[in-house]
């Protein structure tokens, strides 16, 4: 994959003017409110597991609409009193999967909580198990055109919201220090992650990798590659719904959260990315309303800095906490 988007030096500068719904900040209010007339505290069991090291436990809260979303508990055996917690999004298509495919954070003494990403966990992985029961009209197969006439009605409307419920839910579990969590997540999850940043407060820090969801017009015209050209697809279809799909998009846009998030924040991105085009990122990493850095692989695709960067994630966490 050769380089296709700007030279490095321009993508440190690049800081470009989004579209911004007036009502942004009054649609995500009310949407929040109507979610938090819910009940907040979620259900807690213990599973069987082979693992010895770390306690599994299966996690219900209230998400959108009230509708039960699913996320693991991982916390270090033999721990005491409440943890630095990491909370996880998932990337496009996966589920929570198992409790042993993600021990890293708990072995490395956090409480870790991963959420499920409501109506995905069938394209790979180990599978998911909430269920996405509100209706959409026509879209193309995928998720990033589903709702997409209207924001109320927009997939992401209810994943994002269901982010936000998993940091309430996860304040009140008794293992959980609520003034030390800490949002991460690759693709789709680092955009889910900049969301939850910039609807919530009080976080420590977000930790975005090669974020999906960000800059929409970009990377819509930048990129042959899906998820981004499901709404291509859409819009060579329904032509007259040009102007009425950037607004809604306008609306879920990584670079307006990440104008309202305060937490400080870790980036990354692959310079030959062509998933998520590395402009796409620095939009948001621009736009960051509180302290950011950001970690650059030059010869790395989607992938990003895999391992190595969960290396860099712990250290720089774990400044954050001293």
């Amino acid at each position: 994959m050769a380089r296709f988007d700007m030279p490095l030096a321009d993508l440190e500068a690049y800081r470009p003017d989004v579209a911004e719904p007036d009502d942004f900040d009054a649609f995500w209010t009310r949407t929040l409110a109507e979610a938090r007339s819910f009940p907040t505290e979620p259900s807690v069991m213990r599973v069987a597991s082979p693992l010895r090291q770390v306690e599994a436990y299966d996690v219900r809260f209230a998400g959108f609409g009230g509708q039960p979303i699913s996320a693991w508990l991982l916390l270090p055996s033999e721990s005491a009193g409440r943890l630095p917690t990491v909370l996880e999004f998932n990337g496009y298509g996966g589920g929570r999967g198992l409790p042993h495919e993600r021990l890293a954070w708990a072995a490395s003494g956090y409480a870790y909580v991963f959420m499920d990403t409501r109506g995905q966990g069938s394209s790979w992985g180990g599978g998911g198990d909430s269920a996405d029961p509100a209706g959409a009209g026509p879209s193309v197969p995928g998720f990033l055109t589903r709702g997409i006439e209207r924001p109320d009605d927009f997939y992401y409307r209810r994943v994002f919201t269901d982010a936000v419920r998993l940091i309430d839910a996860a304040r009140t579990l008794e293992r959980v220090d609520p003034g030390r969590i800490a949002v991460c997540g690759g693709s789709q999850g680092g955009g889910i992650a900049i969301a939850a940043a910039g609807l919530s407060s009080g976080l420590i820090g977000a930790m975005p990798e090669v974020p999906f969801l960000s800059h929409f017009e970009r990377a819509v015209g930048l990129t042959n590659e899906y998820p981004y050209q499901e709404v291509v697809t859409y819009l060579s279809v329904h032509r007259d719904r040009v102007a009425q799909t950037f607004t809604t998009l306008s609306y879920f846009d990584a670079v307006n959260f990440a104008k309202r998030a305060t937490a400080p924040a870790l980036f990354s991105v692959g310079l030959l990315d062509p998933i998520c085009p590395p402009s796409t990122v620095f939009a948001a990493y621009n736009h960051w309303a509180g302290d950011a850095s950001i970690e650059v692989y030059p010869f790395n695709q989607h992938e990003g800095g895999q391992a190595l960067h969960w290396q860099k994630q712990a250290e720089w966490l774990s400044a954050q906490l001293a």
